[in-house]
């Protein structure tokens, strides 16, 4: 290649170059667009909806419910609308008509406490409703609301002859599901317009018939009492009964199934071995064991039929004794005496 050639190609080399880099520089210094997405705002005034399938007989909590914006050409009159409906009233409503999840709550689908119905519809297949009195101090200070899970401890004082009475508190039901309180609002009229909240006196649970039975009697016995449970309790003691055998889940049975089984598990009372303890668990100077109640009843003369005669045998002599013995007979003899 001759050195004329090997200019123009050197050349040429050149200007490419310096064609690449100027239109590099000028692509890297424009705008480069921002592609913005268009997010359309829901129409529609705000409706009710559940926040997850609710059966016939859930109790409304803050978490089953939210308002969500729904399309206004779809809103009827039996939607709960916000601004409108008052949540603080529809907390503690009972689910009359399944609800699935995403659905707006109609008025026709919620039952009230005091309205016609509440209990029956609130209340499990095979399960029944019983009331108990509770105290600020027995009732966990009104922190028990409808759809709680509680135990009931009884305590009780436990009297013998003579001697100290035995303190006792027993854990006797667990995982029993609050249905109602007593409890009520009420505004003053006196122009503050404040909200006194009245304490509530009784509490009605949802047991088993064998379990109502049990309350029925735990109350005459002694003093019954509230314990409020966490909502994680029963998912640990459900996957504890699940690994041990004691609740087995069908087989071949759908995920949907499964859950059903699971959750009706979850919500039964559970009536089993109870804890407890004594006044010497909590101090020194209280008993630990059962006190002495009172002497059994001396035993009553033997009456031995011989023919169509009886003879009374006479009762045992008490307190210190000596044998004497004359001839084949031997009687004992009180000392003392």
């Amino acid at each position: 290649m001759d050195r004329k050639k090997l200019v123009l190609l050197l050349g040429a080399l050149i200007i490419a170059i310096g064609t690449a880099m100027a239109a590099r520089s000028m692509f890297a210094g424009a705008a480069v667009p921002q592609a913005e997405a268009a997010v359309k705002e829901p129409q529609g005034p705000k409706v009710l909806v559940a926040q997850r399938a609710l059966p016939v007989g859930t109790i409304i909590t803050a978490d089953a419910v939210a308002y969500q914006a729904w399309p206004k050409q779809m809103v009827q009159d039996a939607y709960f609308l916000d601004g409108e409906a008052d949540m603080n009233k529809l907390l503690g409503t009972v689910v009359r008509h399944a609800i699935t999840a995403g659905e707006p709550v109609t008025q026709g689908s919620l039952v009230a406490p005091g309205d016609r119905g509440f209990l029956a519809a609130a209340l499990g297949p095979g399960m029944r409703a019983i009331t108990v009195p509770v105290s600020a101090k027995t009732g966990v200070g009104g922190f028990v609301f409808p759809g709680d899970r509680v135990d009931l401890m009884l305590t009780q004082t436990v009297k013998g002859d003579e001697e100290a009475a035995l303190k006792t508190a027993e854990t006797i039901l667990r995982n029993i599901r609050v249905l109602a309180t007593d409890q009520s609002t009420e505004t003053t009229h006196d122009g503050d317009g404040k909200t006194v909240v009245r304490a509530f006196r009784t509490v009605t649970l949802e047991v088993t018939p064998k379990i109502a039975e049990k309350v029925a009697v735990a109350q005459t016995i002694g003093t019954l009492s509230l314990t409020l449970r966490s909502i994680a309790d029963n998912e640990s003691e459900l996957e504890r009964a699940i690994a041990s055998g004691e609740v087995e889940l069908p087989e071949g049975a759908s995920k949907a199934d499964e859950e059903a089984y699971i959750r009706t598990a979850m919500s039964r009372p559970r009536d089993g071995a109870s804890s407890f303890v004594t006044g010497g668990d909590v101090s020194r100077f209280q008993r630990r064991s059962m006190p002495r109640m009172d002497a059994a009843p001396a035993p009553q003369p033997v009456i031995a039929m011989s023919g169509a005669t009886a003879a009374i045998a006479p009762a045992a002599p008490k307190g210190p004794m000596v044998r004497v013995t004359r001839g084949k007979d031997t009687i004992a003899v009180p000392v003392g005496k």
